[in-house]
């Protein structure tokens, strides 16, 4: 496999996980007062954003040169990243059938890393 695919599936995968969390961090974590009772904290909001604008680009482009069956399956890896961030840094409670589902995500994504990140021919 090529090594850019490599590291462009390696940043889908972390700026998604971080993106979501600073963005979770960004809205609960207290600062400027919004209608609604939503209260947001810039100094995560805005990396998280960032980050997510990162993801879709860096993903959009993956997709110019992998096939669709290949991406969505390996960068699911990233729902992983976030629910192991959301235990350790936000302190959520995750239940035995969340990991459980965590875990055949994993496996999933690993029957489809094995495979080639191309099954057709790209056009001349």
């Amino acid at each position: 496999m090529r090594l850019k695919t490599w590291i462009f599936t390696a940043i889908v995968i972390l700026s998604n996980a971080f993106g979501n969390l600073f963005l979770d961090k960004g809205v609960h974590g207290g600062g400027i007062a919004l209608p609604f009772g939503l209260e947001l904290n810039l100094i995560w909001l805005v990396p998280g954003i960032g980050l997510l604008i990162l993801w879709m680009l860096t993903r959009m482009a993956l997709l110019g040169w992998a096939d669709l069956t290949y991406v969505l399956p390996v960068t699911a890896l990233g729902y992983v990243l976030s629910t192991v961030l959301a235990a350790v840094f936000l302190g959520e409670h995750i239940g035995p059938r969340r990991w459980a589902g965590t875990v055949l995500i994993v496996l999933g994504t690993a029957l489809v890393s094995a495979t080639q990140p191309h099954s057709t021919e790209p056009e001349a």
